[in-house]
């Protein structure tokens, strides 16, 4: 008799075992199919369209760091409204269709903080300051600021407003300079223009947008701009239409990768 249970039994520890070592493979491959689930979460989160509503000013840098995020968020689109930040802040309290919002100014991103327009906090994230514009070869021989109030010359300003202007009202008033601009601009992107259709001898912009037109035109530094530097400020908005995505571009501007590219356009580390 024993001998016929022996063999018997034999093959039921065998079953035994064989149906425990399928429950801890089965529990095994469960676990790991709960740790991919994250990130097959996170990938997917980063997909679909993000409107994103930026100052003039960072046009050429964020264009840049749209496709650099697209790359390595596969099924992620970036794009872009660039007008001057007041604009972008007036159309997003407004109710415009924006997933975040990079500013030029702390004064700026508060119009749209203080209507409850974020999502997170605002971080800053570059830093940038007022440069002379000129024609290259700066033919009227302009050294700062006091030489935009000589007779006949023609200055070009961002309105007060706007962070560009809010900005070289401030350094102007640094150096104890009272000028008249022939023309006040939306954005500072406006007020180059200007310099470079040649209705006027100089504008003050930002060190970037000069950098980006040095082709055409030649830069002066002034020690007053260091009173008037502007904070860059991005958050993702509270009415986002994609907010995973938005948090995924925020962050991705806030990354070393995109600080490099900042640094390349001559912006400054905050």
């Amino acid at each position: 008799m024993s001998r016929a249970i022996c063999p018997q039994w034999t093959v039921c520890r065998s079953v035994v075992r064989a149906a425990a070592l399928f429950a801890v493979l089965g529990l095994a491959m469960g676990g790991c199919a709960a740790t991919k689930r994250p990130a097959e979460a996170s990938a997917t989160a980063a997909t679909g369209t993000v409107t994103v509503f930026a100052a003039s000013s960072l046009t050429e840098v964020f264009t840049q760091l749209g496709r650099d995020a697209e790359a390595v968020n596969p099924g992620l689109t970036v794009r872009f409204s660039f007008a001057g930040s007041s604009t972008l802040a007036q159309q997003i309290n407004a109710g415009a269709p924006a997933d975040v919002f990079a500013s030029a100014s702390p004064a700026t991103m508060k119009q749209v903080t203080d209507a409850g327009g974020r999502a997170g906090s605002a971080t800053v994230f570059a830093r940038n300051h007022l440069v002379i514009a000129v024609p290259r070869g700066n033919p009227k021989r302009l050294a700062g600021l006091a030489d935009l109030a000589r007779p006949g010359v023609k200055v070009a300003l961002c309105a007060e407003q706007v962070p560009c202007g809010a900005a070289a009202k401030t350094a102007l008033t640094a150096a104890g300079v009272a000028l008249t601009p022939v023309t006040l601009e939306s954005d500072v992107r406006a007020a180059l223009t200007k310099l470079r259709l040649g209705e006027v001898d100089a504008a003050l912009v930002y060190r970037t947008d000069a950098s980006a037109a040095s082709g055409e035109v030649d830069a002066i530094e002034f020690a007053e701009s260091a009173k008037a530097v502007n904070d860059y400020l991005v958050v993702a908005l509270a009415r986002a239409a994609n907010p995973a995505g938005a948090r995924v571009f925020v962050a991705y501007v806030r990354s070393d990768a995109a600080r490099a590219v900042l640094a390349r356009a001559g912006f400054q580390s905050p």
